[in-house]
C-alpha cells in the first residue's frame, strides 16, 4: 500500500532518475514522481530508456501525459511492467506543446474523456491509476466545475486526485508563469475533500514549510511538494521523523552527498556525464556557508569533458 501523505511533484527537467535517487537519500517514505512521459513517446519511442529507473527510487510513480485511450493503456502496461508503483495521468501541464497534443491541463474541459482515459488505464494494470489536475483552466475555473470534474472522473474508478491549487491559463502564460501567476485557492481543494470524503485528496502548490504541511494534513490526505524539495533538498531530511513516525536521524548535508557518491561513480562508469547528476545538487547547501561557491564550482566544472568525482570533492571544500 503506497502512502501519499508526503509526495514530491513531477517536475519536467528536474525529477529525472538521477534526482530521484538523490532525493531518496533524505527519506525512505516519500512518494516520488517521474517527469511526465507522453503516451505517444512510450508507444513509438524508446520506452526502455524513458522508463529506466533505479531500484533505490521506490516508492515511485510514473506520470504519463496523453489522451489516446489505446496509447495510455499501453503506456500504463509498460509502466507497470517496468516496476512503477503507481501510474499517474497528467491533467495539469499547460505548455503549448502539451496543449497542441490535446492533453495535459486542456483536458480539464473534457471530464468525460479523462474518465475514459482513467478507465482504459485502470483496466490495463493492477497498480493504482491516479490523476493530477488543476482547479480549472481559463474561464472554466468555478468550484462547481471542479466538483463536476472530480465526480465524473471518480465514477470511472479513480480514487486518488492530486490537485494543484491554481487554475491554468492556457494562452499567454508560460509553464513557469502558470506556477506563479494564477492565485492559489487552497479552499477549492479542501472543498473537494469535504464533498468527496471517500476519495484520497492530495494538495499541491506553493507549499514550502512543515507547518503548512501539518495544517493541510488536518483536512486532506496528503501533500505534494514541488520546487522547495528541488531547490532546497535538505528540507526533506526530517520528513520521515515528522510525518511517518520514523526514528530521528541526524545527518549533515555533506553526509547525504557522500551517500550519493557511489551512485554517481557507477553512472560515470556507464558513460553518464557528471553534469547530469551534479545539477541536482546545487541547492544542497542553500543558505549555508560556502553554498554559493559550492554551486559555482559545480556549475563551472561538471560540464567539462571527462569531469569526474574530484569535481564534487573540490566543491565540498568550500563548505567545510
Amino acid at each position: 500500500m503506497i502512502s501519499r501523505r508526503f509526495c514530491i511533484a513531477p517536475m519536467m527537467d528536474w525529477t529525472d532518475r538521477h534526482d530521484r535517487v538523490f532525493l531518496r537519500k533524505f527519506s525512505k517514505q516519500i512518494l516520488l514522481y517521474t517527469e511526465m512521459v507522453t503516451s505517444a513517446a512510450l508507444q513509438h519511442g524508446d520506452a526502455n530508456y524513458l522508463l529506466k529507473h533505479n531500484h533505490e527510487e521506490h516508492p515511485v510513480a510514473l506520470q504519463i501525459g496523453g489522451s489516446s485511450l489505446a496509447e495510455l493503456a499501453y503506456g500504463a502496461k509498460l509502466g507497470e511492467k517496468a516496476g512503477f508503483d503507481e501510474i499517474n495521468l497528467n491533467v495539469g501541464c499547460p505548455s503549448d506543446r502539451v496543449k497542441a497534443g490535446s492533453f495535459g491541463a486542456c483536458l480539464m474541459a473534457k471530464p468525460k474523456l479523462v474518465a475514459d482515459c482513467v478507465d482504459a488505464m485502470a483496466n490495463a494494470v493492477e497498480v493504482p491509476v491516479t490523476v493530477k489536475c488543476r482547479t480549472g483552466i481559463d474561464d472554466l475555473d468555478s468550484q462547481s466545475r471542479l466538483l463536476e470534474f472530480i465526480a465524473t472522473v471518480s465514477s470511472a474508478g479513480c480514487r486518488t486526485f492530486i490537485i494543484h491549487a491554481r487554475k491554468a491559463i492556457l494562452s499567454g502564460l508560460s509553464p513557469k508563469e502558470n506556477r506563479e501567476i494564477p492565485p492559489l485557492h487552497y479552499g477549492r481543494v479542501l472543498s473537494v475533500k469535504e464533498n468527496f470524503p471517500e476519495l484520497e485528496i492530495v494538495i499541491n502548490g506553493g507549499i514550502t514549510t512543515f507547518s503548512d504541511v501539518n495544517c493541510f494534513l488536518r483536512t486532506v490526505d496528503g501533500v505534494m511538494i514541488g520546487r522547495e524539495a528541488y531547490q532546497n533538498p535538505f528540507f526533506l531530511a526530517k520528513v520521515d521523523e515528522y510525518f511517518f513516525n520514523s526514528p530521528a536521524i541526524r545527518k549533515e548535508r555533506a553526509e547525504y552527498l557522500e551517500e550519493y557518491i557511489p551512485y554517481i561513480e557507477s553512472e560515470l562508469k556507464k558513460g553518464t556525464p557528471l553534469k547530469h547528476m551534479t545539477r541536482h545538487l546545487l541547492g544542497l547547501f542553500k543558505g549555508q556557508k560556502g553554498g554559493k561557491q559550492f554551486r559555482r564550482h559545480l556549475s563551472e566544472n561538471a560540464h567539462r569533458e571527462n569531469a569526474g568525482i574530484e569535481v564534487i570533492a573540490d566543491a565540498l571544500k568550500f563548505t567545510a
